[in-house]
């Protein structure tokens, strides 16, 4: 027969103390990531202004430094190509001249963390080019970007772009 205690004893449980430093635990941990946020979101957004700064000053060799500089970045528009120079070298073609450039800008821009190397980055642009320069184009884009040593840097790059109105008779 197994030995039993004739008093077991229970611990005083202070739950007022104890309750006190959960709640101050809990509300810590979620106010810490939102305090954490907030430089990696104004950098993110940031280095999105320096690009639009960039492709409106028709430098597209200092637009694409907003891309991470490896054979492994991935963008997809009209069809998926691989890598930096692939990348630029499409931007060049397609975008050779300040008329097909035109002006760009980013609206309803937001940020997602993944981690702390890695977050999402959603919005909508609009190219406001003349009519010679290829007219209008709209469309939205979800990019993945990299905490690199050079900061935030773009490392997937998925663009649609947004059918333009059919004129009305």
């Amino acid at each position: 027969m197994p030995f039993l205690p004739s008093k077991i004893r229970v611990p005083k449980v202070r739950i007022f103390g104890y309750g006190f430093a959960a709640a101050a635990l809990i509300a810590a941990t979620l106010f810490i990531p939102a305090v954490a946020q907030a430089p990696a979101d104004s950098a993110i957004k940031a280095m999105m202004l320096k690009s639009v700064d960039d492709w409106n000053r028709h430098d597209i060799d200092a637009f694409a430094k907003c891309y991470k500089n490896s054979p492994d970045i991935l963008f997809i528009g009209h069809r998926v190509s691989r890598g930096y120079d692939q990348m630029v070298a499409t931007y060049k073609s397609v975008y050779g001249t300040p008329e097909k450039m035109g002006v760009l800008s980013f609206t309803e821009l937001e940020t997602q963390p993944l981690d702390a190397q890695f977050a999402t980055v959603t919005g909508h642009f609009h190219l406001e080019r003349t009519a010679a320069g290829g007219g209008n184009a709209d469309g939205y884009f979800l990019l993945v970007v990299e905490h690199t040593p050079a900061g935030w840097k773009i490392v997937r790059d998925d663009s649609t772009s947004l059918s333009p109105p059919v004129p009305k008779p």
